[in-house]
């Protein structure tokens, strides 16, 4: 008898469930475009073309955030959070009434859509002055300018979409003899959500974005103050830090909205 006819026979292993190959090409995907970022981000590095000091290396910034976890950076995470969390809210808790009113009333959008856009087209960081004139340099100045950058964009949203909804849906229920309180419970209410959650979602990344502007003003805490700190004395890894955590809080919120969304517009025909 040969070898390999004495040899046991090697069965093939079994291919993988269908679902579980999507679930690590789903992975996959994912993770793809984060290190495609971290390749770049070594090889601008290496390239010579920037000043490998002004471009601290991806291993050396987490480095800096391990040391700043055990020290200042979760409490610049929580309070930085807490400001958004307040200033969203509140902007968001107006933007919703006043958008409606704008998307469902013509002729108060065409009286009123001027100066919503004068007031969008303004950066929060000119109002710093003002804000510190009127509210001092507390939170509630660091709040009213988050409130300001969460409510326009969050009325524009809402109106905008409240003034797409199609009138036939109206005309439909008023056909079918109900009510204009069972209108606005039963049609409207359910059109408007996406639209609020939509709301929401960019209120939350115009605040974080604006949220170093707001940090400006005598800030002892927060992201945006621990980034100005470093820029004081030139620490550019932990300038990335800050950054990079902003970005990744903002993300973390984003993908609980667009959970929550797909939860509560399950009904809604969507292409993805």
């Amino acid at each position: 008898m040969t070898p390999a006819a004495s040899a046991p026979a090697r069965t093939a292993a079994p291919p993988a469930p269908p679902r579980a190959r999507r679930f690590l090409g789903q992975v996959a995907l994912v993770l793809a475009p984060w290190l495609l970022i971290l390749v770049l981000w070594y090889a601008v590095r290496a390239s010579g073309l920037i000043n490998p000091a002004l471009v601290p290396a991806p291993h050396a910034v987490f480095a800096k955030f391990l040391v700043l976890a055990q020290g200042r950076l979760p409490a610049d995470l929580w309070m930085s959070t807490q400001r958004v969390f307040l200033g969203v809210t509140l902007g968001v808790v107006l933007a919703v009434p006043v958008g409606f009113c704008l998307g469902w009333y013509k002729g108060l959008r065409t009286f009123i859509d001027p100066v919503i856009n004068f007031f969008r087209a303004l950066p929060p960081i000119a109002l710093i002055p003002l804000v510190i004139v009127y509210f001092g340099i507390g939170e509630a100045a660091k709040t009213v300018i988050l409130f300001y950058a969460s409510f326009f964009a969050g009325v524009i949203v809402m109106y905008e979409g409240i003034a797409q909804i199609s009138p036939i849906f109206i005309k439909v229920a008023r056909t079918l003899g109900a009510s204009d309180f069972e209108i606005f419970r039963k049609v409207i209410i359910p059109l408007t959500i996406p639209h609020i959650l939509t709301a929401v979602r960019v209120a939350l990344g115009v605040a974080w974005a604006t949220l170093v502007a707001s940090e400006l003003i005598a800030a002892q805490q927060g992201l945006g103050a621990l980034i100005q700190d470093a820029s004081a004395f030139f620490q550019l890894d932990t300038i990335y830090v800050g950054i990079i955590c902003i970005g990744f809080i903002a993300l973390a919120m984003d993908l609980v909205l667009r959970a929550a969304t797909r939860r509560l517009v399950a009904w809604q025909d969507r292409i993805a």
